[in-house]
């Protein structure tokens, strides 16, 4: 390693950061990292230790061999609070976007989702998972089994919906190049719901 130690752990919290709750697997992080698994398992158990006191809010977990970070537990009243902020008051712009892409489209990938927005989605897509608006409902098929997202029992209760069909339906489109104008007709129809449902 040309680095030192400080200077890794650093470089993998941002990777594992940007990757958000889709985390990176230990050969992903070989890989972008160039170097052997035994170095990048040395820097993991480094960064985890890190987050072991009581002054860091984040910790180190690995779920179905992806590493992530998240939240510590002993927070959860606090996040719970920010759960139960009024939602329209609280969500920007880009993530009420991306929950109606979501809405419309489950289940969807991150990258679905950001082929139609035309940018990056991670920080929104954080947000309504933290909200519990969308939720993690299976894996894609293919390379990296990229995490399908799909909306909640507490989106439906949020705007009163008996179910997703309740959604206004989209009008047919004949051509396929239309990302960004499915991005705002997303949008456009899921305000007007939003005002229908107020």
């Amino acid at each position: 390693m040309s680095l030192g130690l400080i200077e890794w752990k650093a470089i993998v919290e941002a990777l594992l950061f940007a990757s958000g709750d889709e985390g990176l697997s230990l050969k992903q992080l070989t890989v972008v990292l160039e170097l052997e698994e035994q170095e990048v398992n040395d820097i993991l158990e480094e960064l985890s230790q890190s987050y072991k006191g009581n002054e860091r809010g984040i910790e180190l977990v690995v779920v179905a061999g992806q590493y992530q970070l998240t939240t510590k537990k002993d927070h959860a009243i606090y996040l719970k609070r920010l759960v139960e902020a009024p939602v329209n008051a609280s969500l920007s712009q880009a993530a009420l976007e991306t929950l109606a892409i979501v809405a419309y489209r489950q289940p969807i990938t991150r990258t679905e989702i950001e082929e139609i927005r035309g940018v990056k989605t991670e920080r929104p897509i954080q947000t309504l998972v933290a909200k519990i608006l969308i939720k993690e409902v299976g894996r894609a098929e293919g390379t990296g089994r990229a995490i399908l997202y799909g909306t909640t029992k507490e989106f439906l209760e949020y705007f009163g919906l008996k179910s997703i069909k309740e959604l206004p339906p989209l009008p047919d489109k004949e051509n396929e190049e239309y990302e960004q104008e499915e991005a705002d007709l997303f949008f456009e129809k899921f305000n007007e719901t939003l005002e229908e449902l107020k």
